[in-house]
């Protein structure tokens, strides 16, 4: 008797066990078919370019690790482990999409990431506007727009074409390239500086730039921003090619740098006057990377030209974290007292003073020019 009373209550909790199953399920099944509410106020933010801005597609791809910082002490600040970022922590993009109200902007080919509402990172470390440059190691900048075409089709499809056109053209662009355009062939030993003059070399780059630009303008962008090239030559890597007076910049990098700094303002000018609706913001990263570099202990540094990670002089040899070419390195104990993260690329403490000065400078102030990037953020 007392067996039979026990399995009646077993039966009866299992019954009551089933139903409530039965009841989540259907109300799982009439909540699945609702979609991501769009908001009407969202601005999305699509990036390109190169080291400067990658948040880790290069993670992704067949490349090698000179193109990559997937491994410690990389990461070693803010996230506490290597995400394939080129610094401690953060990017500059990281810090605009904060002060944007998004969330980080994750990577292109980060695996299992499909949702482009709020916009998406296509940047590649090594990547040039020649599709020449380390190619087959990088993700060129001519692929980053096929990238973007993709995602543009994925957002008409999801959101319905007028929902996407409109997401696509309130979007802004964040772009960062040319660097390694005008770094290889000194790092490389290439002599396609000789193949062209100068002039025509710096032309290259910035038609390739140029056509990119039309080509999302094209698909409806309107809001772009771009940072110009930093002294090139004075990168702690760079400085260590300059053998002939030791310590100083690599001249003949710095001068692309400078030719290509005027070609885009010119470039930006012109597509202004003659695209209807393009808007843009220019930064100076160079001028503003100068300063910290002059002037170090005004910005809150210790040490403002050699970097916290890497060996040799300035700690120019690109070694941080012992996978490349050269194994020893040595780590600074605090990055917040460098300008410079390793050989080529800055810390967290540094990228953030910069998206601060891009995101909050005055419109036509020496910083940024005719926009910040938070009046593109904030025009509709």
């Amino acid at each position: 008797m007392e067996k039979n009373r026990v399995m009646g209550r077993l039966s009866s909790v299992f019954l009551i066990f089933l139903l409530h199953v039965i009841l989540i399920a259907t109300s799982c099944k009439a909540r699945k078919p609702q979609q991501q509410p769009v908001d009407k106020h969202r601005t999305a933010f699509f990036i390109f370019g190169d080291s400067f801005m990658d948040a880790g597609n290069n993670n992704y791809i067949n490349t090698t690790t000179l193109d990559q910082a997937n491994f410690w002490p990389y990461g070693e600040t803010y996230f506490k482990s290597p995400t394939g970022r080129f610094s401690d922590g953060r990017l500059i993009p990281d810090f605009i999409a904060k002060y944007a109200k998004l969330p980080l902007i994750p990577p292109f080919l980060q695996p299992g990431f499909r949702h482009f509402y709020n916009g998406v990172n296509f940047a590649s470390a090594g990547a040039g506007a020649l599709v020449e440059t380390f190619q087959g190691d990088v993700i060129d900048l001519k692929t980053q727009l096929r990238y973007f075409k993709k995602v543009e089709s994925w957002l008409r499809k999801k959101l319905g074409n007028d929902e996407g056109k409109l997401t696509i053209s309130k979007a802004v662009y964040l772009v960062s390239i040319g660097s390694n355009d005008y770094m290889s062939p000194f790092l490389t030993h290439s002599t396609s500086l000789n193949t062209y003059t100068v002039s025509t070399f710096v032309g290259m780059v910035i038609g390739n730039l140029t056509s990119v630009i039309k080509e999302i303008y094209k698909s409806g962008g309107r809001k772009f921003a771009f940072v110009n090239l930093p002294d090139l030559g004075c990168l702690p890597a760079l400085r260590l090619i300059e053998s002939r007076r030791k310590g100083s910049c690599l001249r003949e990098a710095s001068l692309l740098a400078r030719l290509h700094n005027k070609a885009l303002s010119n470039l930006l000018y012109g597509l202004e006057r003659g695209l209807k609706g393009f808007k843009y913001s220019l930064f100076d990263f160079n001028a503003n990377l100068k300063q910290r570099m002059l002037h170090p202990s005004k910005y809150g540094f210790k040490e403002g030209e050699a970097a916290c990670c890497g060996t040799g002089q300035f700690r120019g040899v690109y070694s941080c974290g012992g996978k490349r070419i050269v194994k020893e390195f040595q780590l600074c104990q605090n990055p917040n007292d460098y300008v410079f993260w390793d050989s080529f690329y800055l810390t967290e403490k540094a990228y953030w003073q910069l998206a601060h000065k891009m995101w909050s400078a005055s419109n036509h102030s020496h910083d940024v020019s005719p926009y910040s990037i938070r009046k593109l953020f904030r025009t509709q």
